[in-house]
């Protein structure tokens, strides 16, 4: 692979990311201050990322894989998304900013795959190649956390008030112009699968590795995978509005450290895995949910403040030591046969399904516990995951029968 090629790919997937970090991280904040919504709206508004994710598999089987180019669709999707960012960026009400961002999520979750399976058809040896290209992602997304905080200020207290957040959907919108148009620039991707080939919805929804259910490990792997979504959920919802309620300076700004704790946790995680098994590392991982929510339940924006950021700081073993352990795990589990068929799966269950339920219950549970206006009693909302947490955390522990699994880097 040419140096030309690496760059475009590694612009590639800085902008995909950039994009997703430029608003979503902030979208509960945007809309509890800009729209007035309630919890219950934003989970609606949330939840679009799981309608998107269960409706990305139809648009990958049943048109990228198999009529056009994937850089081209590509190209076209970000651009139809630069128009409804826009449109976002314009809008004063929830109503009318719903179907805007229900459609963009239907458009934006299938570019995820397509920006993989453009970079994968231009590498030898993915194994080696694919890390050094997909961190400009993460690094992209951090990029817009500190932008957005601390080169426009959109997330002061002052910009905050002034609604000065709707620009982070202009920046967005102003990106996904650029990437798309970028796309069409890429490497050609032509389609992997012969359009005469027909293709079953069980299939493209990875329903075929409903089999591996059969295996009592996988199952209870699979359930918790689902259960722990709902935690996750309340991180993505209520993050950002915890932290910019109770006074936190430059709050998306902090908040990037999470992702630069995802890529540290991301190199260290072959050691734990190689060291303590897979039983004990994503239960690590679901420890982990529990500790940072009690964190954030007693921490404070004065002198308990560390809690809040070694609470954020956590997200890498949060994440990477359950799903993509999980994911290790379910490539092991399924074999040659169910491989694709396995993730897709596992990615319907927890992004699709899971997500879906955890949104809702996070809008609830903060929707009950308001003591005011813009205020809530967040020891209460964050209780409630980081007890949640625990409870998955010791279904796993005591149903799950330790097995080895081999990590293959």
């Amino acid at each position: 692979m040419g140096a030309k090629i690496k760059f475009q790919l590694s612009f590639m997937m800085f902008l995909e990311f950039f994009i997703w970090g430029g608003w979503f991280v902030t979208l509960g904040t945007f809309l509890g201050n800009n729209l007035n919504a309630t919890g219950g709206q934003m989970a609606q508004a949330f939840s679009t990322q799981s309608w998107g994710a269960i409706i990305a598999p139809f648009i990958i089987g049943l048109i990228a894989d198999r009529y056009f180019n994937a850089e081209r669709i590509l190209g076209m999707l970000h651009l139809m998304g630069a128009l409804l960012m826009y449109q976002m960026y314009q809008t004063t009400e929830f109503a009318l900013f719903y179907p805007y961002v229900l459609g963009y999520m239907i458009l934006y979750m299938p570019t995820l795959a397509l920006v993989n399976s453009i970079s994968f058809n231009q590498m030898k040896d993915p194994a080696k190649e694919f890390s050094p290209i997909r961190v400009f992602g993460t690094i992209g997304w951090i990029v817009a956390g500190l932008v957005i905080s601390y080169v426009f200020l959109w997330d002061s207290p002052e910009g905050i008030q002034s609604g000065m957040l709707k620009n982070t959907f202009l920046m967005v919108a102003l990106a996904s112009a650029v990437l798309g148009l970028f796309s069409f620039t890429l490497p050609k991707t032509p389609p992997r699968v012969d359009r005469n080939e027909k293709v079953s919805i069980s299939e493209m929804l990875g329903l075929d590795a409903l089999k591996l259910l059969k295996d009592r490990n996988f199952l209870i792997f699979f359930i918790s995978s689902v259960l722990i979504c709902i935690p996750l959920a309340f991180y993505y919802q209520n993050a950002n509005p915890f932290l910019s309620e109770i006074g936190m300076d430059n709050p998306t700004g902090k908040m990037t450290i999470g992702q630069a704790s995802e890529v540290l946790f991301m190199l260290l995680l072959p050691y734990f895995f190689t060291k303590f098994g897979f039983k004990k590392t994503i239960m690590a991982g679901m420890l982990a949910w529990t500790i940072r929510y009690l964190l954030f339940a007693y921490g404070n924006a004065g002198e308990m403040a560390f809690m809040l950021l070694i609470g954020i700081a956590l997200h890498g073993i949060c994440y990477d030591f359950f799903f993509v352990s999980g994911q290790i795990y379910t490539d092991s589990k399924a074999g040659d046969k169910y491989k694709s068929a396995a993730q897709g799966l596992i990615t319907l269950a927890t992004y699709g399904v899971g997500m879906l339920i955890g949104f809702w219950v996070a809008g609830q549970i903060t929707d009950a516990n308001i003591i005011g206006e813009n205020q809530h009693s967040w020891t209460k909302i964050w209780s409630f995951p980081a007890i949640f947490a625990l409870g998955v955390a010791l279904i796993f522990l005591i149903f799950f029968k330790n097995e080895k699994v081999s990590y293959k880097q």
